[in-house]
């Protein structure tokens, strides 16, 4: 069975960094594009960013472009998510996706674009 399981998440202040990572087992370590998202309790989920097996660009949202940056490990099957400049506004439970399925037309920030899921790491930004 796929699994991803998600680690990394935790407390910081603002201006902080944390690195999360999103290591795939089964049938998830053939991905082909690995999402962050993230989710505030009453939200729906945002798509934060997203990279693909090979050397495509990777995706960023605008809201943290030149803060984050995700980097892909193939070999161990894990990607990281490198958040820096953390803010309060980056609270949220932060999933990791992977998508199973050829890489097709790129739809990042759509959940449906994806295939399998982690439970989830929870980040807080606070003073």
């Amino acid at each position: 069975q796929a699994q991803l399981v998600e680690s990394g998440g935790g407390l910081v202040q603002p201006g902080g960094s944390l690195r999360l990572s999103c290591a795939a087992s089964g049938s998830a370590r053939d991905f082909t594009v690995i999402g962050w998202f993230r989710q505030v309790p009453g939200k729906e989920r945002e798509g934060v960013s997203g990279i693909t097996r090979h050397d495509s660009p990777p995706y960023y949202a605008d809201s943290v472009k030149g803060r984050f940056t995700i980097v892909r490990d193939n070999t161990k099957r894990t990607v990281f998510l490198q958040m820096n400049a953390l803010e309060p506004e980056d609270t949220a439970i932060y999933y990791c996706a992977a998508r199973i399925r050829p890489f097709g037309t790129p739809r990042w920030s759509q959940e449906v674009f994806y295939d399998y899921w982690g439970q989830g790491t929870q980040v807080t930004v606070s003073s």
